[in-house]
Order: C-alpha cells, then sequence, then structure tokens
C-alpha cells in the first residue's frame, strides 16, 4: 500500500465505528474499479474519501461537489485504485450518473510504498473523521 493513500479506508472505518447513521450506506471502494460507477447509479447523493495531491497543507480536507468542477481543474492524483477522480469524473458525465457526488479530499504527504499513515496525516486523522462527520450531518442527514 502507499502509504497516505490509505487515508480513506481509515476514515471511513472510523465514521463506521463512532458515527454510523441510519439510513446511510458505508461502502468500501479502496481499489475502485468500474464496479463503484455502476453502485454510484442507486445513489441521488454520494461522498468519496481519498487522498488527493491539490498543494494543500498534509492532512488538510477539501470537500467539494464534483458536478461543479472541470476535470481539468480536479486535484492531482495521487490513487493507486483502477480509477481515479478523474476517470470518475469523465464517467459519471459520460454515462450520466444522476447522483450529486461530493469528493472528500485529503492531501497526502507521503505515498511511497510502506504502511501507516506519515505523522502529519495520523496526527489530523481524528479531525478529519470530524469534519468528515459533520458535513454528513449538513448534506445527507435528512430530518
Amino acid at each position: 500500500m502507499r502509504r497516505d493513500d490509505g487515508i480513506g479506508i481509515l476514515v471511513l472505518e472510523s465514521l463506521l465505528a463512532l458515527y454510523k447513521r441510519r439510513n446511510i450506506d458505508y461502502l468500501d471502494f479502496g481499489t475502485a474499479s468500474f464496479g463503484l460507477l455502476f453502485k454510484l447509479q442507486e445513489y441521488t447523493e454520494v461522498l468519496l474519501i481519498d487522498a488527493i495531491d491539490a498543494g494543500l497543507a498534509p492532512g488538510e480536507l477539501s470537500i467539494f461537489d464534483l458536478r461543479r468542477m472541470r476535470a481539468d481543474k480536479l486535484p492531482g492524483v495521487i490513487s493507486s485504485h483502477e480509477l481515479n477522480l478523474k476517470s470518475i469524473f469523465e464517467l459519471a458525465r459520460k454515462f450520466k450518473v444522476k447522483a450529486k457526488i461530493y469528493i472528500a479530499g485529503i492531501q497526502a504527504q507521503d505515498v511511497a510504498m510502506g504502511e501507516g499513515l506519515s505523522p502529519a496525516l495520523a496526527d489530523r486523522k481524528e479531525a478529519i473523521v470530524k469534519e468528515v462527520s459533520e458535513f454528513i450531518d449538513k448534506e445527507f442527514v435528512k430530518v
């Protein structure tokens, strides 16, 4: 595994353990493939959590609406997944995916092969989980 590239799965696991909500599906597409694209068709709103390279401070979280982005303005791809953000963006448009797709991008610091997060991401992990949880409450939890 590439060190900080695993932050999305770690955040998902923490959300499941600490902030699980009813009527929200938590899915692990850690090795995102075309199955993810087809799964997106089943939802009206989706939040994908992944490491990005956007020139932010290590561990900084940026949440954005994929539909409001242009492909050439997407954060840099560092993902080792079969589908990266740019691919998801392009294929979602091509296949007319109706789901509103949000990206919770976390700036990686170290994507070298190895285990464990870089110190910067390890230090910010709990804060990132809390920020993502608050976003879920605001955008996905319907009262």
